[in-house]
């Protein structure tokens, strides 16, 4: 399809799914830009062994970036810092996660209800790293405060380099259509390269969303569970999805503890099998599956 190698297509952070193994699959299937899923600045600064583990990655996912999730700009600076000596290609900030317990704490979204304290924490940790340093926002709070561009040009002119917009509202969580034109907007307010996000499950989808918009590389995230060859295109044979899921567990397998491969193997084939005759009865015996190998005969019963 004309254009479709020209399309910039990158993988969202998304907290539990966006693991070692599951960036790896999508880079295989063709995605740019990998982000790892969020990582909490506090924890990561403590030592906090599973933290430290979902910071873990491997050179084969280069180029990638490290999303921290935080309010204290301290924190967060000295938590970029030591991503960045670990190797992170760029440090992203979480500034749209919408979860409660998140937001309460003043993070993720929450931050879009504070531009003088966001741009602090823009400040001090663009002079903390070297690296590439962009931002991940919503479209505002809520519809009485639709600010995405007034946090785009306070970032642009801290030093961020780069800014995704999702521009759904933190009250809209994820329903709804998401209002393009907000990233269009972002896009005419400021000279830095903007990512746009939000309801693009396929090629022409994010066609259509650079189109309309303008931005320079499209975010996919919901809708590359279970399709991950979401960023070869739409034409991916049934073999080559069958090839796709087996080496997706064979990673999973080969850089995930035991217990936590398991459940991440029945996540996602329960994934893998949306729309299939007969899943939504298959996908109890998934989570109850001793072990992989019989994860995935519950699985190919279905396929």
């Amino acid at each position: 399809m004309t254009g479709v190698t020209q399309l910039d297509l990158r993988l969202a952070p998304m907290a539990g799914v966006t693991n070692a193994p599951f960036r790896l699959i999508a880079r295989e299937c063709g995605a740019g830009l990998l982000t790892s899923e969020e990582i909490d600045a506090k924890a990561l600064v403590e030592d906090n062994a599973k933290t430290r583990a979902l910071a873990l990655h491997l050179p084969e996912e280069k180029p990638l970036a490290m999303q921290l999730l935080g309010a204290d700009p301290d924190v967060l600076a000295e938590a970029a810092r030591r991503l960045e000596a670990d190797g992170a290609d760029r440090i992203d900030l979480n500034m749209g996660c919408p979860v409660a317990k998140i937001v309460a704490k003043g993070q993720g979204a929450a931050l879009m209800r504070d531009p003088l304290g966001t741009a602090m924490i823009f400040r001090t940790m663009r002079k903390a790293i070297q690296v590439p340093f962009t931002i991940k926002i919503r479209g505002g709070w809520d519809d009485r405060t639709l600010n995405a561009v007034e946090i785009a040009r306070i970032a642009e002119s801290e030093g961020v380099d780069g800014i995704t917009v999702h521009p759904r509202t933190r009250s809209q969580q994820f329903t709804g259509q998401a209002p393009w034109d907000v990233i269009r907007t972002v896009v005419d307010a400021v000279r830095i390269p903007v990512v746009g996000n939000g309801d693009v499950a396929s090629h022409d989808d994010a066609r259509a969303m650079t189109e309309a918009t303008g931005c320079a590389a499209v975010m996919i995230g919901r809708a590359a569970l279970g399709r991950p060859w979401i960023f070869a295109g739409s034409d991916v044979a049934r073999e080559d999805r069958a090839r796709i899921i087996r080496r997706h567990v064979q990673l999973i397998e080969d850089l995930l503890p035991a217990r936590l491969a398991l459940t991440q193997v029945a996540k996602h084939l329960a994934w893998y099998s949306t729309g299939l005759p007969g899943a939504a009865r298959m996908r109890p015996a998934l989570f109850h599956a001793r072990d992989a190998e019989e994860a995935l005969s519950i699985f190919w019963s279905v396929w």
